[in-house]
């Protein structure tokens, strides 16, 4: 119910700051502003869902193939005694567990294009057995709080981004992005954990999340040596290298299996436009929603109060021109990608406020777009503590990235 009143009051808040604008400040112009908006939000929704019915089906289908060929089966296998406890509602040894792990996965890749597709697999998969179909569970809780955690080890996207605005060396942003997601995502999980009270020094938990504290300390060493041409290189070689692989073994694992593979690969191509279709609806409400918020300046109105509320006390606010990525970034990816191009623009590329910018960028991830597919794709309408958890990790995120840009 939280999204349903927090989308409700980004349309209340617009029409009253649009009021404002045109009574007290003569602004005939900002209501026609807000209905263009609106139209545009509502086409780039389709547009978006529109492509995603491609990469949907591209991935689903493998997926099924996978998960004829018994890969599936042997991820869940691997990462089951972890996800036993963290997902209790989950019956043992459930495929949907190497679902998951593929989608954490791509995640942690940064290969979004896969992600998404698994992501909403395993959703599916979840609702099988979640007993009251309109609310979110427990599992399906924790499950996108992770995702909007945005756990990432390799953020090519915005290196990139850096090379071409002229940094003297875009892969500065490495590391407090690495530790501000992976602040993110601990508190996250953490925050979930609580709430639905899952003993978190449970040895298995501590072993499971130990493990991966040492692989990423041991990968963010490794990558770190590299120069930053090589880097790039490697982050974008391995990355690829590691989503075809999985593609072929699929379809090996369904030779071996003696399975039709084109025709299991139909099968699943189908369920993913059967999805991407169920998605349209929740992505166009949310996307136009933001969408007037930010149209009639809303953000501003947050950023300019927040510098004043610091200066008031005494804090510095060298972080505060960045500020607009970090508010805009739960709401939406692409606005987020435009708000930190533009504090590059303004402020350069090598500033504290646009490297911070791209640490926000890449801190976290976009909560209430993916609230909107994850949950809109099995139509779920009641989303419990899923809001509140997924915000938490958010500003978690955006303090971790404020904090480590000052000590970096």
């Amino acid at each position: 119910m939280a999204l349903n009143y927090i989308w409700i009051a980004f349309f209340l808040i617009g029409f009253v700051v649009a009021l404002i604008r045109l009574v007290f400040f003569g602004d005939t112009e900002v209501f026609s502003h807000v209905m263009q908006g609106a139209f545009s939000d509502a086409k780039n929704g389709f547009e978006i869902s529109l492509g995603l019915t491609g990469v949907l089906s591209l991935w689903l289908g493998f997926m099924k193939i996978g998960e004829k060929g018994g890969i599936i089966n042997v991820l869940a296998k691997l990462i089951a005694p972890f996800f036993r406890k963290i997902f209790p509602e989950i019956p043992k040894d459930h495929p949907v567990y190497g679902t998951i792990m593929l989608n954490i996965a791509a995640n942690m890749l940064g290969l979004d294009n896969a992600a998404t597709p698994m992501g909403l697999k395993a959703m599916n998969e979840m609702q099988e057995f979640n007993t009251k179909k309109d609310t979110a569970s427990n599992a399906q809780i924790m499950f996108l709080v992770l995702n909007t955690s945005g756990l990432t080890l390799i953020p090519t996207t915005i290196m990139v981004y850096r090379a071409q605005a002229g940094a003297a060396d875009p892969t500065d942003i490495f590391l407090p992005i690495l530790f501000a997601t992976f602040f993110s995502t601990i508190i996250g999980f953490l925050t979930v954990a609580i709430i639905q009270k899952i003993n978190i020094f449970n040895k298995t938990i501590l072993l499971y999340l130990g493990s991966l504290t040492t692989i990423i300390i041991g990968l963010l060493f490794y990558l770190k040596s590299l120069s930053a041409d090589t880097l790039g290189v490697v982050s974008n070689v391995l990355s690829n290298v590691i989503l075809f692989s999985i593609i072929i073994t699929f379809i090996l694992a369904g030779l071996i299996k003696r399975i039709n593979v084109f025709d299991a690969f139909v099968e699943g191509a189908k369920e993913g436009f059967g999805v991407a279709v169920k998605i349209i609806p929740n992505l166009i409400a949310i996307l136009v929603g933001i969408g007037i918020f930010r149209t009639v300046g809303g953000l501003d109105l947050i950023c300019d109060g927040l510098a004043w509320g610091f200066e008031k006390i005494g804090v510095d606010t060298d972080f505060v021109p960045a500020l607009p990525t970090a508010i805009m970034k739960p709401l939406s990816g692409s606005g987020a990608r435009g708000m930190m191009l533009d504090a590059m623009n303004t402020f350069g590329p090598d500033s504290f406020a646009g490297k911070l910018a791209c640490i926000f960028q890449g801190s976290t991830d976009t909560t209430f777009y993916v609230l909107a597919v994850y949950f809109g794709s099995v139509g779920i309408n009641k989303t419990r503590h899923a809001v509140a958890c997924g915000l938490t990790a958010d500003i978690a995120g955006i303090i971790a990235a404020i904090l480590i840009a000052y000590l970096l």
